[in-house]
């Protein structure tokens, strides 16, 4: 994934899941501030420059929340709404 708008759920010849699962390891040895650094980051060019609307920081959610325990859950949720108030 190299910026918020490129991540579709879908990639050919392979499912979300396994994207997902690409994406995390790609992260693998950061620690949960430098991640959501990250997130926010990416997120807050795109929708400065327009390449990235509300509906699809509502599908990043929806496919990652289910991965997620209920704190990090909550977390991500507060993360979207600050990125969707933009």
């Amino acid at each position: 994934m190299d910026d918020f708008a490129s991540f579709t759920g879908k990639r050919q010849g392979t499912d979300w899941a396994k994207e997902a699962q690409n994406i995390a390891a790609s992260y693998n040895g950061k620690n949960e501030g430098e991640l959501t650094r990250d997130i926010f980051a990416r997120a807050a060019e795109g929708k400065k420059n327009g390449t990235l609307t509300n509906e699809q920081i509502d599908l990043f959610y929806s496919q990652f929340a289910p991965m997620l325990d209920g704190a990090k859950r909550k977390k991500l949720k507060r993360l979207i709404e600050q990125l969707k108030s933009m």
